[in-house]
């Protein structure tokens, strides 16, 4: 009980913060086909690997730049990130098989295991920032409306975590472009209501994967924003991507220890 209604109190409160500012309106259907899009297009059936730079900021201190690589195996839910650099964080490595996270460094040579909440490599970005998403597996779903978003018109919707599941932020809101379905922006909430990130997308790359039979997509850029620590943020960058198949051998333990030797 206490579940239902916290979440329909945060239902309420996202809805009056996005009373909408076009005509028309945004229908159940059509938001769960929005929604299912996010995760359709996101998803390979075959294997995934980038490389992307994360430049964090925080207040009061200088940027630091991370060099990572990551690699995807969706059918499988398996998903790992490997540090290049900088030299103290090289090495280091998170392995996520099925909902477990485990984090491994170099320096102990130990593995230990990680919540959902985990900052990746002291940034502000989580596992979902590189995960492939599940929007439709983790949330319900509810129409807000339409609204201008600078020089775009955005679909807006809000999500509420199902009860059984555990992810870093049980209520998101998100800006979806009314042109090419790809999403502008993401808040994210506590249960309480509190807003803790956002999280901007400027641009989307395509690419044809063959095991899949169609394209899958993936933010070029990710911008963060802690909204409870004004002033620090996350930017992703994605420098390379990769659809080949990949060893069976690299989602293991094993191998992120070998690799940082």
């Amino acid at each position: 009980m206490k579940w239902t209604v916290l979440k329909g109190l945060a239902i309420l409160l996202l809805g009056l913060r996005a009373v909408p500012c076009l005509a028309g309106s945004l229908g159940m259907d059509k938001a769960l086909a929005l929604v299912k899009v996010q995760d359709e297009r996101q998803h390979n059936t075959g294997d995934f690997k980038a490389t992307a730079f994360v430049k964090d900021t925080e207040r009061g201190k200088d940027p630091t730049v991370s060099e990572v690589e990551y690699y995807r195996r969706d059918r499988q839910d398996k998903f790992l990130i490997l540090f290049l650099a900088p030299r103290d964080q090289a090495g280091q490595g998170y392995l996520k098989i099925d909902r477990n996270l485990w984090f491994y460094d170099p320096g102990t040579g130990k593995w230990d295991r990680r919540t959902e909440r985990e900052r990746i490599g002291g940034t502000n970005s989580r596992r979902a920032d590189y995960d492939e998403p599940h929007f439709i597996r983790d949330f319900d779903v509810h129409p807000l409306g339409v609204e201008p978003l600078g020089d775009y018109t955005a679909d807006v919707i809000s999500l509420t975590a199902k009860a059984d599941v555990d992810v870093p932020y049980p209520i998101q809101k998100l800006w979806i472009d009314d042109k090419d379905d790809n999403i502008l922006e993401r808040q994210e909430y506590s249960l309480s209501g509190r807003l803790m990130r956002t999280t901007y997308y400027p641009s989307w790359i395509k690419r044809y994967s063959a095991s899949k039979g169609a394209d899958v997509w993936t933010p070029r850029e990710i911008r963060i924003f802690d909204d409870l620590e004004k002033g620090d943020s996350t930017i992703i960058l994605i420098k390379a991507m990769d659809l080949n198949p990949l060893d069976d051998a690299m989602f293991t333990k094993a191998w992120i220890e070998a690799k940082s030797r």
